[in-house]
């Protein structure tokens, strides 16, 4: 007794150090002993699977008709691809039908135009001598290669500029694109392109675009929901916000502190902008003005088109 009393701390730490390792132990062999069952129940599943895949194809019993059940179900999912076929609607591409250099040529001079007359009627300011990514072609009456990409890509940025077109933005800066052609590649301006490919796989051609506009937050946000709602699956992948750059319209006091924020597929904002900021006046005016920021936004977007059936 004298030793323990002396030792009291040691004993204790021991006494605990046993229940602990006792607990441990217990915990362990439940562990194994779940892990023992599953691997039981997984290997029952596989031998049975595998009994299955051994056996013969029957078409069923008196209780069961499989070959009934099998045409069932593939109407089932002929139903299903004819539902989802809608929101895989193909962008029709300019010119449509068999593409020459001359029928590109004229396409692509008028479609320009249209743009650049939308963008006046609705307000929209473009850069100077704005080509939409077509520079290059532009200026050439003999397209070296790619003219069924490029026709096809002619028609998707017409999409995507009437869509911001029909949102008001206030500037469309740039809608980049990806090479095609060696015009392309040779040729063209750098700010016309980003350095990504299309990716294609069994089931589509997936072609990416990135799109530079300024605008206040509810335009953002009628480009956002267009491309949501869009007949042809347009998929945003990102949208940068930040302030826009000073410019004239832009100058004017009283616009509020910059505010950032980056959103992913969900669209989850990971910082707030900033809110506007009052404006206050002097007493006998009116006490709160508010006035919005504009924006300069950049926005990632994918084009989903399903492949031809062979």
């Amino acid at each position: 007794m004298g030793w323990i009393k002396r030792n009291l701390f040691f004993v204790v730490g021991g006494i605990l150090t046993l229940g602990l390792l006792g607990g441990a132990a217990f915990f362990i062999y439940k562990g194994w002993s779940s892990n023992s069952e599953a691997s039981q129940r997984l290997q029952e599943d596989y031998s049975k699977l595998q009994e299955l895949s051994q056996s013969p194809i029957k078409p069923g019993d008196e209780h069961t008709d499989n070959l009934k059940l099998a045409r069932e179900q593939q109407q089932q999912m002929r139903d299903w691809i004819n539902q989802v076929a809608g929101y895989f609607r193909p962008i029709p591409p300019i010119p449509q039908g068999e593409v020459t250099s001359k029928t590109y040529a004229t396409a692509l001079g008028t479609t320009i135009y249209q743009l650049q007359e939308e963008a006046k009627a609705n307000g929209i300011n473009l850069p100077p001598q704005y080509y939409f990514s077509f520079q290059v072609q532009s200026s050439k009456l003999t397209i070296s290669s790619g003219l069924g990409p490029l026709a096809e890509q002619l028609g998707e940025v017409k999409a995507i500029a009437e869509i911001l077109f029909a949102a008001r933005v206030n500037d469309l800066d740039s809608i980049q694109r990806v090479r095609v052609s060696d015009d392309d590649a040779t040729s063209g301006l750098q700010a016309d392109y980003i350095d990504e490919r299309p990716v294609t796989n069994s089931l589509a051609i997936i072609t990416p675009y990135v799109v530079t506009f300024r605008a206040f937050s509810p335009e953002l946000a009628k480009v956002i929901s267009s491309f949501a709602t869009s007949p042809q699956l347009i998929i945003v992948k990102t949208v940068s916000v930040q302030p826009a750059t000073p410019t004239t319209a832009e100058a004017t006091p009283g616009y509020g502190p910059p505010g950032y924020y980056r959103m992913g597929l969900v669209g989850m904002p990971m910082q707030a902008p900033a809110p506007a900021t009052p404006v206050m006046t002097g007493r006998g005016g009116l006490q709160t003005v508010l006035k919005q920021q504009l924006l300069r936004i950049t926005v990632e977007i994918e084009i989903v088109k399903l492949l031809a059936k062979s």
